[in-house]
């Protein structure tokens, strides 16, 4: 099984993958992979704030534990995995991704990921 910097590593190099930052519970990046400029450290901070009230979301309307959130943008999507514990996944994306691909391999990975953590 590849460790977390491959995983991270491997997504990144994926076709309409901008961006991945795995955060920490504190907001911080534990690993990063960009193909240009990214501020891993206001994107880790920014991710765990929204999952906190995204969360409560879910409480409140009886939906279950919080899985995932896509954010649709003019740039592109943004797509933020829980992985457990606090941890997560962002994952940014071109405007011509293919995000069902993406979505469905998130899924696939997110038990791996949070086993590794």
């Amino acid at each position: 099984m590849p460790g977390l910097a491959e995983v991270v590593r491997g997504l990144a190099a994926r076709d309409g993958v901008d961006a991945v930052v795995l955060v920490s519970p504190d907001g911080l990046p534990i690993d990063h992979a960009a193909r240009g400029a990214c501020d891993a450290d206001a994107l880790a901070a920014l991710a765990t704030t929204v999952l906190r009230p995204a969360a409560r979301i879910g409480d409140t309307a009886a939906r279950g534990p919080l899985g995932r959130i896509v954010f649709e943008y003019g740039g592109g999507l943004a797509l933020l995995s829980v992985l457990g514990d606090g941890h997560a996944l962002l994952v940014l994306l071109a405007p011509d991704a293919d995000a069902g691909t993406m979505l469905f391999e998130l899924g696939r990975l997110t038990p791996a990921l949070a086993s590794l953590l």
